[in-house]
Formats: C-alpha cells, sequence, structure tokens
C-alpha cells in the first residue's frame, strides 16, 4: 500500500520520497519521524531553558544582596558585589545555550545537574543573606562550612553551563567522551576563575580594612590587631553590661508570643525589666539584684523583696555563659570564621543544644512555653567572641514537639538573640522606685 509522497532537499540535491508497505523510500529522514523529534527536541529546550532561568534568579538573588547590602566599609565592597553576581554569566549562557541531548538518560541526568545546582544555591543565599542583614559592616570571610555549599553549586552550574557551550564546538547530539571533557574542563575552569575573582577582592577588601583607623563599637575593640580566642578557649564576663534580649515562639510557623528584656548588669548585681506578649499573659517581668538585697516583678504586681539568691538564673548573660555555653559544652564548638559585628573583630562560634540547656540558659522562655517539657527538644546556638575575650552577641534556637503547648500543633521553634555590648563602661543598678 503506498503512501503519500514528499519532496525532500537532501546532499544538496532534490529528491523524492514516499512510503510503501509501511516502509520509506527516499533520501533521509521520513518527514512524520522528522517532525515528532523536533517537537521532542522543543519540549526539551524548553525544559532546560526554564530551569537555567530558575538559577539565573538564584544567582542574582545571592549577588544582589552582596552587591546591595555589603557594605563593610572597604574601598572594594562594589567590587566584591559584583564579583559575587559573576555566575550570572554562566547561568545566562545556559539558556542562550541549553544542555541539550537525544537520549533519555542523558535528558535525566542533565536536568538533575541543575536541580542540584539549585538545591545547593538555596542554604548558601539563606547564609550569606543572614550575615550580611545581621550586620552590613562585617567583611564576607566565611568559614569551610560556609565556603563549600556557594563553590559546589558554582561546578555544578558551570558544568551545566558547559555541555550547552560544548554543544556548539562539538557536533554530538550524545554525551560522548570528547564533549563531557571538555564541559568538565570548561566547568573546573570558569569554578577557578569566579571563586578566585571572589576570594580575591573580599580579602582584598579585608585586608584594606585592617588598616583602616579603629572606631568605637559597641561590641567591643575595633582593633584589627586583636585576634579573638578560639571558640573553645575560656571566655571571660565583661565587669559590666548592657543588655537586651528578645526571644519569640512559633507553633507551625503561627506566632505564639514574644519577650523582650533590656536591662544592665555590673558585677554581680543586675536590673531588668521584660515587656512580655502571649496569649495567656500581657505584661511586664522584671527583677533587680544590688548587693545582699533582691526585688522581683511579676505580672500584674508590684516589685518584691526577694532574696538575691534566688535571682541566680536571672544574671542573664552571665547565665548563658554558666549553662550552654559552659566549658564541657563548648569543647566540641564549630567555628564559623571571622566577622565584624558593627566593626568590632569577632569570632563566630556554633554549639548543640538540648531543650533542657536551652530553658536553664534562658529561663524566660517559659513565659512562651507554660512549663513545657522540652527534654526532647533540640537546636544550636551561635555565639560570637569579640577581641577581649568576652561573648557580646547570642543567637539560637530550639524546636520540639508542640503537643504539651498547643494540642493542635506539631512543631514548636522558639528563638533568641542577646546582646552584651558596652561591656566595661560605668552603669548604674538602682533599688525599683515603686513600693
Amino acid at each position: 500500500m503506498r503512501g503519500p509522497r514528499y519532496l525532500l532537499f537532501s546532499g544538496g540535491a532534490f529528491g523524492l520520497g514516499e512510503w510503501s508497505q509501511g516502509r520509506w523510500s527516499g533520501p533521509g529522514t521520513p518527514p512524520p519521524v522528522r517532525a515528532a523529534r523536533l517537537k521532542y527536541v522543543r519540549v526539551r529546550l524548553f525544559e532546560l531553558r526554564l530551569l537555567s532561568v530558575a538559577l539565573t534568579v538564584l544567582w542574582a538573588a545571592g549577588g544582589g544582596i552582596v552587591l546591595i547590602a555589603y557594605r563593610p566599609g572597604g574601598p572594594l565592597d562594589l567590587l566584591v558585589g559584583f564579583t559575587a553576581s559573576l555566575p550570572l554569566l554562566l547561568s545566562v549562557a545556559s539558556i542562550v545555550w541549553p544542555p541539550l541531548v537525544t537520549s533519555n538518560r542523558g535528558s535525566a541526568g542533565i536536568f538533575w545537574l541543575g536541580l542540584v545546582a539549585g538545591l545547593l544555591l538555596v542554604p548558601s543565599i539563606a547564609s550569606v543573606a543572614a550575615q550580611v542583614m545581621a550586620s552590613s559592616s562585617q567583611p564576607l570571610l566565611p568559614s569551610v562550612e560556609l565556603v563549600y555549599p556557594w563553590a559546589a553549586a558554582l561546578f555544578a552550574t558551570a558544568l551545566f553551563a558547559g555541555l550547552g557551550v560544548s554543544r556548539q564546538l562539538i557536533s554530538e547530539t550524545g554525551i560522548g567522551r570528547r564533549r563531557m571533557a571538555v564541559s568538565i574542563g570548561f566547568g573546573l575552569a570558569a569554578t577557578a576563575l569566579i571563586g578566585a575573582c571572589f576570594a580575591g577582592a573580599s580579602l582584598a577588601d579585608d585586608a584594606a580594612l585592617r588598616d583602616k583607623p579603629a572606631l568605637y563599637s559597641r561590641f567591643g575593640p575595633t582593633s584589627a590587631r586583636l585576634t579573638p580566642p578560639t571558640c573553645e578557649d575560656g571566655l571571660k564576663i565583661g565587669t559590666t553590661a548592657t543588655l537586651s534580649l528578645h526571644i519569640q515562639g512559633n507553633v507551625d510557623g503561627r506566632s505564639i508570643g514574644t519577650v523582650d528584656l533590656t536591662g544592665s548588669r555590673a558585677g554581680s548585681d543586675v536590673s531588668w525589666t521584660a515587656q512580655v506578649v502571649h496569649e495567656d499573659r500581657f505584661g511586664q517581668y522584671g527583677a533587680i539584684r544590688l548587693g545582699s538585697s533582691g526585688w522581683r516583678l511579676d505580672l500584674g504586681q508590684p516589685w518584691q523583696s526577694a532574696s538575691p539568691s534566688a535571682l541566680d538564673s536571672d544574671m542573664v548573660d552571665v547565665t548563658v555563659l554558666a549553662q550552654a555555653l559552659a566549658p564541657g559544652d563548648r569543647a566540641t564548638a564549630e567555628d564559623r570564621g571571622l566577622e565584624y559585628v558593627e566593626g568590632a573583630r569577632a569570632r563566630h562560634c556554633r554549639v548543640a543544644v538540648d531543650g533542657p540547656t536551652f530553658a536553664a540558659s534562658f529561663p524566660q522562655v517559659v513565659w512562651l512555653t507554660d512549663n513545657a517539657s522540652m527534654a526532647n527538644w533540640r537546636g544550636e546556638i551561635d555565639y560570637w567572641v569579640f577581641g577581649d575575650g568576652e561573648v557580646g552577641l547570642v543567637q539560637g534556637s530550639v524546636n520540639g514537639n508542640a503537643q504539651a503547648m498547643l494540642p493542635q500543633g506539631l512543631q514548636a521553634t522558639v528563638e533568641v538573640k542577646l546582646t552584651a555590648t558596652d561591656r566595661g563602661q560605668p552603669v548604674s543598678i538602682t533599688p525599683p522606685s515603686g513600693p
């Protein structure tokens, strides 16, 4: 049975082809098969370009954060931002030249390569954003733990783009040895070049910052010649400190309340008040310890006399150092690298904590957890040790079962941020003014 005839151009000349008894006689690929292949290629190109656009958006977000918000005050701040945006060249190249292959297995592998690049990039962007937003004055000198997700995402993106660039140079429909070798070489070269540009600009900017005149910082000494002690070294307690503590809790992402504490400490004397917002309580708490006298302020009550020993757990920064940051707990602390916090050089450290240790370090969380058991809760605490060997900034969180707090909830999370600033400066602790 004869089918339709087709006039085709092949090999520089026109030829006539037709279907006869289910077989094709004529030059080249049968037109219906060719049309199906073209449709298949168009779909794959659309998928790859869509993935490339997603990578471009992620790299633009990461580079844009650094370019806009990174301002430690060095002469190369903008250059650091531009070098952080260099991976955009790779992701844009993958849009222009998608890494197309015809085999299903090869296409799946390339798609997963781009997806892995995006998944590695997300936590890296989050870490950079948290660092820049927490203090735009600190240079980008992260530890190896923060660098490797970015470097891995960069190499995956470079290899993804290299598979598309190599397709323009090597006429292979699949992923042959030549094309794979060229793509890997392109990925390694691009990763090394962009990584060197970014690291060089960051280190040069930090070196320039070290030579800047020292400025005052409420967090500690600003001299670049002071090297903060390691995370495992003994920590000092400032003779005085201005205290600020913020605690917030949520169940399955829904806020359950906040605690905002402000006060000051001078040696073993302390004075603070805390504003609590919770569905079961709204008002002010407080504690004052002055020599052999003590007072406590409870919700809806005036200041009442209290034994100084009963206020031992209300020393705020001293309590944290005695509980979560005790020498034994810091034996396995993770060193996150050197940073600048509002101009003061500090070492960023991290320790893992359980619920009971967290509750003992920040006893004010009871106003949000309603005495719920935190025995199975787990979390981590970050702390910054400054050039004077003292801790001036603590941040952390724990999470666990929310059933004891909210029966219809699944997971509860409590986050804290403590600052102990102007350490060593004179402060005044006075008795309460009320009866």
